[in-house]
């Protein structure tokens, strides 16, 4: 038997929140994303470029009975990629919108990244892909 393919990316990331409607506000509001869905009391899904970000009623992802049941304890982490000349503008905009930026970081690999929380306390990050020796093609559309 001959090996499958490699896998090519993370096609959806979940987080926990204890309360959908704030973190709704949070995560559309604040930071743009594109709602693509939502069942009151148990999640809302985000979609961005090419993977999906689901938030999930802890409670309720426990007690799944259409897809196996799944959960953590404690906050979560995500890291979401932009241009490395766009990091600032981010910050001024996280700030304007009441945000604390609980750190900044410049990375042996360079590029750049910051951190911050959600209303349910999960670790937020936005970061230039340098900071993973990935393709900074973000940086080289931004720029064009």
């Amino acid at each position: 038997m001959t090996a499958p393919p490699p896998l090519r990316h993370v096609l959806e990331t979940v987080l926990y929140v204890d309360d959908l409607d704030a973190a709704a506000r949070f995560y559309g509001d604040v930071l743009g994303l594109e709602e693509a869905s939502r069942k009151p009391g148990v999640f809302v899904f985000y979609r961005l470029e090419r993977q999906m970000l689901l938030l999930f009623e802890p409670e309720a992802a426990r007690g799944s009975v259409a897809v196996p049941p799944h959960g953590a304890e404690g906050a979560g982490h995500v890291a979401f990629a932009v241009a490395d000349p766009d990091l600032q503008r981010w910050v001024a905009h996280l700030v304007t919108h009441g945000v604390e930026i609980e750190a900044e970081l410049d990375w042996p690999n360079g590029g750049r990244s910051f951190y911050f929380r959600d209303p349910a306390g999960n670790s937020l990050e936005i970061a230039a892909p340098r900071i993973w020796r990935f393709d900074d093609a973000l940086a080289r559309e931004s720029a064009g």
